[in-house]
């Protein structure tokens, strides 16, 4: 969305993915199958090459790094990531969106180019959010471009009204037009790509799986372990009831667990009973209790400069 906002992409804009891309000399993986992919297609499968590539884009459009970056800072705080949210919740993490700044201290004031933060164009590299923050992102998209603090407390009794910070809405920097592209290829995950295999019944739902790379130091050894599973979504596509994300520790890819899971909550909480009778007996006979013994059988991870 923040590409459409720029003009630097179309929504016919293409990239070659090559079972993923490269930066100087390595090539960094992808899942999904390789081919040529536009937006449309880039988002139901998942393309990192497609986000990458749109990623370059955008901050070629630029004089420097530092300004594109400044840029894109701005567009991802504005859908409430980076920062506390100011929810009615006593607990809670900003999360991180790395700015200019943070980047300089690295790598040396503008010594540092796209290629080095590229991790940023599928939410991974030095970006973090809560699941809170997910799905708050989740509902601006819903909303087509604003979203209101999140907020446990829906009325008082004895008082007509909440405080103002959770009725008034916050807009993000995108056009509402750029959301409705985007929608179309998120309901598109679950028609064609990626969780096409838990589609609803009677249900419109977008979303977007997610896999979350997993390392961990052990003895002072970096070692893989198995990806987390991510996913998040909103329904009905036409008159939205519901964001959520789910994240799912060690769950391997997101249409795996995570897809699984919150499409069943969003059939229970949108009508009420669950149809879905074979996933639902699917996520409750599972366990990942294998996954959570593994850290000690697992082999160290070769990385190079180029991998965080």
């Amino acid at each position: 969305m923040v590409a459409l906002q720029e003009g630097v992409i179309t929504k016919e804009t293409k990239f070659k993915c090559v079972n993923g891309f490269y930066v100087g000399n390595t090539l960094r993986g992808c899942h999904c199958g390789g081919g040529v992919r536009d937006l449309n297609k880039g988002i139901f499968n998942s393309c990192n090459a497609y986000f990458a590539g749109t990623f370059r884009n955008f901050y070629n459009k630029f004089e420097t790094t530092a300004e594109g970056h400044a840029r894109w800072t701005e567009h991802m705080k504005s859908f409430g990531l980076g920062e506390y949210l100011g929810t009615d919740l006593p607990t809670g993490r900003p999360g991180r969106i790395p700015d200019t700044e943070y980047y300089d201290r690295a790598y040396g004031e503008g010594r540092w180019a796209s290629s080095y933060i590229i991790s940023n164009a599928i939410g991974q590299g030095e970006v973090a959010a809560t699941p809170i923050q997910l799905a708050n992102m989740t509902a601006a998209i819903a909303n087509r471009g604003h979203y209101y603090t999140p907020h446990v407390i829906k009325r008082i009794a004895g008082s007509s009204r909440i405080d103002t910070r959770f009725t008034e809405p916050k807009r993000t920097t995108i056009d509402a037009k750029h959301f409705e592209t985007v929608i179309e290829s998120m309901t598109n995950v679950y028609e064609y790509g990626t969780a096409r295999h838990l589609k609803i019944p009677g249900v419109t739902i977008a979303g977007k799986t997610g896999t979350v790379e997993n390392f961990t130091l052990i003895d002072g050894i970096r070692f893989q372990l198995t990806d987390h599973s991510l996913f998040v979504a909103f329904a009905p596509v036409e008159d939205p009831k519901i964001a959520i994300a789910v994240f799912i520790e060690h769950g391997y890819y997101g249409g795996r667990y995570a897809g699984h899971i919150a499409s069943l909550m969003i059939e229970k909480y949108l009508k009420g009973e669950i149809t879905r009778t074979d996933m639902e007996k699917r996520m409750l006979e599972k366990t990942l209790e294998h996954e959570y013994a593994k850290p000690y059988l697992c082999q160290p991870f070769e990385i190079n400069e180029y991998e965080w």
